[in-house]
């Protein structure tokens, strides 16, 4: 579990893709270069652009994770370069503040930029099968930022980035047309099945 505050901007050092294995989807290795590095070991979780993965093959000041190809195709990891910064995040010990919202790591789809304002409002076309779950002033985490909701309508959301978020998460590079992943509120997902049921 998470809260969606970013510890650290890494870098993308490679993202290798298996070979096709006769037609089954294939998954990837990401290489990623941090300074968190030195406070994991062989299995810990660490969250990718909001992404839940487990660290393996781990180097000085830096760490590799296995990537599925459900998670490929679901997040923006797939697109991901060398060179490219990502926001990390080291799970949530029981001592510590949950600043954010409960964040899980596992993103819900991906939405894309559609406008950036010099103000910092940033407004995201995101399926409506998912904007269900989202309200104005309810929580949100995009690319594994805890964001608060400005606005939502029937094709989007909007929120609005805070200097400091812009300087310590990868938002400070956005452009119209990324593609950023979307974990929407579990509550809400939780309570629309017993509401159902």
């Amino acid at each position: 579990m998470f809260t969606g505050l970013v510890a650290d901007l890494g870098t993308v050092v490679s993202l290798e893709r298996d070979a096709d294995a006769g037609g089954l989807a294939s998954g990837a290795r990401l290489r990623i270069a941090s300074q968190l590095a030195g406070e994991l070991v062989s299995g810990d979780s660490i969250a990718v652009n909001g992404v839940c993965l487990t660290a393996t093959r781990l180097e000085p000041g830096s760490f590799a994770a296995d990537v599925i190809a459900e998670t490929l195709g679901r997040s923006s990891l797939g697109g991901l370069e060398a060179g490219a910064s990502v926001n990390l995040e080291l799970p949530l010990r029981a001592s510590d503040r949950l600043g954010g919202h409960v964040v899980l790591g596992h993103v819900d789809g991906q939405g894309q930029v559609t406008s950036f304002t010099p103000a910092g409002v940033l407004v995201l076309e995101v399926d409506p099968g998912l904007l269900r779950y989202v309200v104005e002033k309810g929580s949100v985490a995009l690319d594994g930022v805890s964001l608060t909701v400005a606005a939502v309508d029937d094709h989007s959301l909007s929120v609005a980035l805070i200097p400091e978020t812009l300087k310590r998460t990868t938002f400070g590079a956005t452009g119209v047309g990324r593609r950023i992943n979307v974990e929407v509120d579990v509550l809400a997902k939780h309570v629309e099945k017993l509401v159902a049921a």
